[in-house]
């Protein structure tokens, strides 16, 4: 048997409706199960990034500095890179907040909409970027699942594509939205 597949996922700025769809690819899991080891995931209690990842899963888009910190971390630490759904493809929804001025998102959200303590935090909210980015933006993506959410067997397919050693074909893969 050859080795396992080192997997980790990642979930940025967005819904964790993609999390969600991977996990929707249900009984299928065992299928793929003696395939894959699990590394790091919003699921587990992971401290750092682990290294010498063969495929690694972002969902959602590059909002703040410590989206900014994880998604080049993993790149660096990946041989595959996944960006799932339409967040981390083009932004999708988070990427509305493109329009406003930070100061002016952080004043509504601290202080116009706070019954206490109406102030912005000065620490442990990570800052905000200057504006929210798809994930091709900063890291090369090798493999893009279209969807908001993808639906799980678009998401299956792209994985058992990959564990052949073969690269998913993106028009078999769904659409936007």
């Amino acid at each position: 048997m050859s080795a396992k597949i080192r997997l980790a996922t990642v979930w940025l700025d967005g819904c964790s409706g993609c999390h969600m769809s991977l996990l929707d690819i249900d009984e299928r899991l065992l299928d793929i199960a003696d395939r894959i080891e699990l590394v790091s995931s919003p699921i587990m209690d992971v401290k750092g990034f682990p290294e010498n990842i063969d495929l690694t899963i972002v969902e959602g888009a590059i909002t703040n500095e410590e989206d900014l910190h994880k998604v080049l971390a993993f790149r660096k630490n990946t041989k595959l890179l996944m960006a799932l759904g339409d967040c981390a493809i083009t932004g999708n929804v988070p990427a509305m907040r493109n329009t406003f001025a930070i100061d002016d998102l952080y004043n509504r959200a601290y202080v116009e909409n706070a019954d206490a303590e109406k102030q912005v935090p000065g620490a442990v909210v990570p800052r905000l970027l200057d504006r929210t980015r798809p994930i091709h933006e900063v890291v090369p993506v090798d493999v893009y699942v279209p969807g908001c959410p993808p639906h799980a067997d678009v998401i299956f397919y792209a994985i058992a594509e990959l564990l052949e050693g073969r690269m998913p074909d993106p028009m078999k893969m769904g659409k936007f939205g």
